[in-house]
């Protein structure tokens, strides 16, 4: 952890405030969370405990000394909690500030100006990432969305198809009497009247789509062979 952060030793940190906090750090950091970047407080006057803001790739944690530098107070906050960051370069050092979702504000003041611009870079980053990573699944969502109307058609078409070839086959199919007579003479009586007032070209055409039956397995052998002969017969 030291040998990692040995390189914000060399942008005006003091190295005590440096040691104090990485000291701590091992046991505050989460599974897979990196330091990016620590920035001191540097006072005009001489600063015997200074406030520290450490940024990850997680989170934003503030540290500020208490009881004489006995003990350390931290306060997080994690990235998807802050609502913007903020970056103020004044004569004596810079202010960096954020704002979370909650309406917190919370700022540090008399950051040197190199740390404070590093401080803000990083924070536009992590907020940029968080950004892209939620906007992914809105996209994805409005992709869907947008497909939903185009599906229920191809869904309507493919019925409407079916419906119309199921109408077809009724049409040419024989109507079953509903009176007390046995069902051949019934079924063959109403064929016969049915072909009667057809033309030539109309019985072709049905017997063509009692071939279409049978080829589709819908009629047997038999009952084509009994549709054929009548309308043969009417021919």
């Amino acid at each position: 952890m030291i040998d990692n952060l040995k390189k914000f030793l060399n942008e005006e940190q003091d190295p005590k405030a440096i040691e104090k906090i990485t000291s701590k750090l091992n046991d505050l950091l989460m599974k897979n969370e990196e330091v990016g970047y620590i920035a001191v407080q540097k006072k005009p006057a001489i600063t015997v405990f200074p406030d520290s803001i450490v940024v990850t790739n997680k989170r934003i944690i503030i540290c500020q000394p208490k009881n004489m530098g006995l003990s350390m107070n931290f306060t997080d906050f994690t990235w998807d909690e802050i609502e913007g960051t903020f970056m103020k370069e004044n004569i004596l050092g810079s202010e960096f500030s954020f704002s979370t979702k909650t309406q917190v504000q919370v700022s540090i003041d008399y950051i040197p100006k190199i740390q404070a611009r590093k401080i803000a870079t990083f924070a536009k980053e992590q907020l940029d990432i968080l950004k892209n990573r939620t906007a992914a699944p809105a996209a994805a969502s409005v992709i869907n969305e947008e497909n939903v109307p185009e599906l229920i058609q191809e869904s309507e078409l493919i019925e409407e198809m079916e419906t119309e070839e199921v109408t077809d086959f009724a049409e040419i199919m024989p109507v079953v009497s509903n009176q007390a007579e046995p069902f051949a003479e019934s079924s063959a009586a109403s064929r016969e009247k049915i072909n009667s007032g057809l033309s030539q070209d109309e019985l072709f055409a049905k017997l063509q789509n009692y071939k279409k039956l049978l080829d589709n397995g819908l009629i047997m052998q038999g009952e084509y062979d009994a549709f054929k002969k009548e309308i043969l017969s009417q021919m």
